[in-house]
């Protein structure tokens, strides 16, 4: 069965044709909304046509919130955000963003310009479609978040930065630093980087994510 597209905000470039594209994913309760603000603060030069891609997951039922509808990539049944892991959900929402990816192929972007941000729940979304794409993306950006089944990790070697805030109280840090050590045992190349903030982003963490971007897609 095809995946349902999701309804996404679209910031394409000055020109007619994108020559690589990011799809930036939300966390618990936000919507596609919430990093749009952030792509002038990357500091990206006007010589990248880059389109962003800011997807809303879908209304669901959230357990750990008393069942109450929010926009969710997956169920959260227990506080300890890491067990009792709602795989049917994640895999629902991984297909998803691989049909975005697909459109994005489809309008002239090669797969390796295709950058995968997440926050938090979303973190835990674009690792996963990162992983699983059935073509090599340009890299994953994973913030605030953690690996949803460290064990099933396939050993790979795309880049990916990940950003974590020391004071994070609701995706602690030791969570961040076990998916890094995991990632790293698993050949990929980290780029790991520390915050003081709590469950959020900070403007260095923008700054240091628009430069590995240019790295990524520049050169």
């Amino acid at each position: 069965m095809d995946p349902v597209h999701l309804t996404s905000i679209e910031i394409n470039p000055d020109t007619s044709q994108a020559d690589s594209c990011v799809i930036w994913l939300h966390g618990l309760g936000a919507s596609g909304h919430d990093f749009e603000p952030m792509v002038p603060f990357l500091g990206l030069p006007d010589s990248l046509q880059t389109r962003f891609v800011f997807p809303h997951a879908p209304e669901r039922p959230v357990t750990v919130n008393q069942g109450y509808v929010m926009r969710a990539w997956y169920d959260i049944t227990e506080v300890s955000i890491n067990t009792r892991t709602d795989h049917p959900g994640i895999k629902s929402s991984v297909d998803q963003i691989h049909a975005l990816i697909d459109r994005e192929i489809d309008q002239g972007v090669s797969s390796d310009r295709v950058i995968l941000i997440g926050f938090s729940q979303g973190g835990v979304i674009a690792t996963q479609a990162g992983f699983g794409y059935r073509s090599r993306i340009a890299g994953i950006v994973a913030l605030s978040t953690y690996l949803a089944d460290p064990g099933s990790i396939p050993e790979g070697n795309l880049p990916i930065f990940l950003g974590h805030g020391q004071a994070d109280p609701i995706v602690p840090f030791s969570l961040g630093e076990q998916a890094r050590d995991r990632l790293n045992q698993c050949g990929y190349d980290v780029s790991w980087h520390s915050y003081d903030m709590e469950h959020s982003v900070s403007m260095d963490e923008i700054r240091d994510i628009g430069n590995w971007i240019i790295a990524r897609l520049v050169g």
